[in-house]
C-alpha cells in the first residue's frame, strides 16, 4: 500500500523504501540464523553482520547499477510480472522517475515544519549516541595511556591497567590487549591462557573493526529497533565463535569456564562493544555450552546452497529491477520522443463548456482538432491513450469541468496530418496539455486488474479492409470508427482502436494478445448495461470526413452482452487477469487560463 504523502517527496519515499528493505533483510537474517543454529557461530555472526551493513547500502545503488547495464539487455527483459512483484516487495512506496519531458515534480504542499521537526529529532538522537560512544571511548583511552606494558606473550602488545575493566582488545588498526592489574593473582595460569586465547581470537576475527561498522549503523539509525536487536545478536555470536575457537585449540572446558566466571566476579564489562572483552553475551548460556562442549556442526551442502541462494537473490533482485526500469524508461522515452516529432498545434483556444449536455465530441480536422464538452481527465486519457485506471492523482475538478478546444497546426504542417494514425493525432494533445494546463507527470508500474484480448475458439471473424480503401498516395487507409448506444462501427479500424473503445466502456486497461495488426471493417452490437458504463460514448470522425450519425436506434433489450457479442460477432474474447501496468501519476495539473 502506498502512502499518498510519500509520493510527493521523493527523498521520503526513498528513505522509507530503504528502511523497509533493511527490515526485510534483518528478518531474513533471523530466519537464516535459526536455520543455522546448530552450525558454527562465526557463520551466524556474518549473517547478522550482513543485515547490519545493509542499513548503509540501499538497494537503490544496485538498482542504479542494473539501469546502467546495457540498454539492449534491459529492453529484452522488459517488465514482466515477476519484475513487478519484486518491485512491490523491494519498493512498496513508489518513487517518481520523471522523464526529461515531464518536468520536475511539484513540491509538497504539506507543512514545511514537519521535515524540520523530524530532522531535529533525528539529530538529537544522533548526537546523544555519538556523545555516549565518545565518552566511553575516552575513558578507555585514558586507561590505555596510563597502562604499562607487561611481558605476557601474545599476538599483540599486552598492557596492564589499574582500572577494573575486564581483559579486552583496544584499537582497530593497532590493537592492544588491556589486562587489569592483579589478574595474575585471581586467575590460574591455565585460566589466563584460555582468556588470552579468547582475546586473540577477537584479534584474528577483527571483531573490533566489524563492530565499529555496526556502531556507525547504530549512530545513524538509532531510531530503528532492529539495529539494537542486531547488536545483541552480534555480541552473542561473536563470543560464542571465540568460545568455539578456544575449545577447539585444546583448552579444557572447565578451566575456561572458571576463568570467565572469575573475570566476571572481579571486573566490569567493557562499556564499548567495539572493545572486545570476554564477558559479553548471555553468560549462563555460554557457560552451559562450554561445559557441555557442544561441537558445532559443519554446514552441509544444502545449507551452503541456501546461503548462496539468499546472497545471490539479495544482489540479483535489485539489479533485475534496474534492468526492468531501464526497459520501461526506454519504452517511455521512445514513445515521448515519437510524440515530440509530431506536428505541434500553432494556435489553440481552450474555453469552459457553456452548455453542458453531457455529450463529448472529438473531431479530427484537416488542419487540427475540434473538441467539445470534454473533461480534463478525458483529455489526459486521450493524449496518453490510456483509461481511467491508469491515471493516478487526477484532481476532482479535472473529472467534472468540461472544455471546448479548437487547435490548429501551421499551414505548412497540415499535409503531414494526413499520414498520421488516429493514435498519433491524439498524442499531439500532450504538448497542448503541458502548455495550457501546466501538466507535470511521471510513470510508475502497478499491478492492476486488466482484460486480455485474445482470439476466441474458432478463430477471428474480422474482415480485412479492401485494397481500394487505401489512398492513392500510399498513405495509411482511411479509418472511421463510431460508437453509439450498444453499437460500434469501424471501417479500416485497428485492434488498437477497438481496444481503446472497449476500455472506455469497461473502464479497465486491455492488453492485446490477438496478434492481429491489419485494418478491418466490422460492426459490433450488444445490449449495454442499463446501470451505465464508466464513460459517456464519444464520437471520433475520420480526417476530413463527414460527421458520423449522432443518433442510433435503441439496442435490443434481449441482445447479447458485450463479452458475448465480441465472441459471437468478431471471434474475440476478453479475459480478466492481473498484471503489471504502466500508469501515469499526475504530479500537477491546473485549470487553464481563459483565452
Amino acid at each position: 500500500m502506498m502512502l499518498p504523502s510519500l509520493s510527493s517527496e521523493p527523498w521520503t519515499a526513498a528513505l522509507v523504501n530503504h528502511l523497509w528493505q533493511s527490515t526485510m533483510v534483518t528478518l531474513v537474517a533471523w530466519l537464516l540464523a535459526q536455520t543455522l543454529r546448530n552450525n558454527h557461530a562465526r557463520t551466524r555472526y556474518w549473517v547478522w553482520m550482513t543485515a547490519s551493513v545493509k542499513f548503509l547500502f540501499p538497494f537503490s545503488l544496485l538498482i542504479a547499477g542494473g539501469e546502467w547495464l546495457r540498454p539492449a539487455t534491459a529492453t529484452a527483459i522488459g517488465a514482466p510480472a515477476i519484475a513487478s512483484a519484486m518491485e512491490q516487495i523491494a519498493q512498496p512506496y513508489p518513487q517518481a522517475q520523471n522523464l526529461s519531458t515531464t518536468g520536475s515534480a511539484v513540491a509538497s504542499h504539506g507543512s514545511p515544519m514537519l521535515p524540520l521537526l523530524l530532522l531535529v529529532l533525528w539529530a538529537s538522537g544522533f548526537l546523544t549516541v555519538v556523545y555516549s560512544w565518545w565518552r566511553n571511548w575516552r575513558n578507555i583511552r585514558i586507561a590505555v595511556l596510563a597502562a604499562s606494558q607487561c611481558s605476557i606473550s601474545a599476538e599483540v602488545p599486552v598492557f596492564s591497567s589499574s582500572s577494573l575493566l575486564e581483559p579486552g582488545i583496544f584499537g582497530i588498526l593497532s590493537p592492544v590487549l588491556l589486562l587489569p592489574d592483579g589478574i595474575l593473582t585471581r586467575l590460574t595460569s591455565d585460566q589466563l591462557n584460555a582468556i588470552v586465547a579468547h582475546e586473540m581470537c577477537h584479534v584474528r576475527r577483527r571483531d573490533n573493526l566489524t563492530f565499529a561498522i555496526h556502531m556507525v549503523v547504530e549512530t545513524i539509525f538509532w531510531f530503528h529497533p532492529f539495529v539494537w536487536w542486531i547488536r545483541t545478536r552480534l555480541v552473542e555470536e561473536r563470543e560464542l565463535a571465540c568460545d568455539e575457537a578456544v575449545l577447539q585449540s585444546g583448552n579444557e572446558a572447565e578451566v575456561y569456564a572458571e576463568g570467565i566466571l572469575n573475570v566476571c566476579k572481579f571486573y566490569v564489562e567493557s562499556p564499548l562493544a567495539c572493545v572486545s572483552g570476554v564477558s559479553g553475551s548471555d553468560l549462563k548460556k555460554r557457560i552451559v555450552r562450554i561445559m557441555n562442549e557442544q561441537v558445532a556442526q559443519k554446514m552441509n551442502l544444502g545449507r551452503k546452497l541456501l546461503l548462496g541462494a539468499v546472497g545471490l537473490a539479495a544482489v540479483a533482485m535489485p539489479i533485475v529491477l534496474g534492468l526492468a526500469h531501464t526497459a520501461q524508461l526506454l519504452a517511455q522515452s521512445h514513445a515521448e520522443d515519437a510524440a515530440a516529432s509530431l506536428p505541434k498545434f500553432e494556435v489553440a483556444t481552450v474555453k469552459p463548456t457553456k452548455e453542458d449536455e453531457g455529450r463529448m465530441m472529438f473531431r479530427f480536422l484537416p488542419d487540427g482538432v475540434q473538441i467539445a464538452g470534454m473533461p480534463a481527465q478525458q483529455l489526459l486519457r486521450t493524449a496518453f491513450g490510456v483509461q481511467e485506471d491508469r491515471l493516478l492523482g487526477v484532481p476532482s475538478w479535472a473529472k467534472s469541468d468540461r472544455y471546448d478546444i479548437d487547435a490548429k497546426v501551421d499551414a505548412s504542417d497540415a499535409p503531414k496530418l494526413e499520414g498520421l494514425t488516429p493514435e498519433q493525432r491524439q498524442a499531439m494533445m500532450l504538448p497542448l496539455l503541458t502548455d495550457r494546463f501546466n501538466l507535470k507527470y511521471h510513470h510508475e508500474t502497478r499491478e492492476l486488474p486488466v482484460y486480455v484480448l485474445t482470439i476466441a475458439k474458432g478463430g477471428s471473424k474480422l474482415k480485412e479492409s479492401k485494397p481500394e480503401d487505401t489512398p492513392a498516395n500510399g498513405g495509411p487507409p482511411r479509418r472511421m470508427m463510431w460508437m453509439g448506444n450498444g453499437t460500434f462501427e469501424a471501417k479500416g479500424g485497428t485492434i488498437q482502436g477497438l481496444m481503446q473503445a472497449l476500455s472506455q466502456l469497461l473502464g479497465r486497461t486491455i492488453i492485446d494478445k490477438t496478434g492481429l495488426s491489419g485494418n478491418y471493417d466490422f460492426s459490433l452490437k450488444w445490449t449495454p448495461d442499463m446501470g451505465g458504463g464508466p464513460m459517456t460514448p464519444m464520437m471520433r470522425e475520420p480526417v476530413g470526413g463527414p460527421p458520423g450519425s449522432e443518433s442510433a436506434p435503441p439496442p435490443d433489450a434481449g441482445g447479447p452482452s458485450l463479452f458475448t457479442a465480441l465472441q459471437e460477432q468478431l471471434g474475440l474474447k476478453l479475459e480478466s487477469q492481473k498484471g503489471p501496468v504502466d500508469v501515469i501519476a499526475i504530479d500537477h495539473i491546473e485549470q487553464p487560463s481563459p483565452n
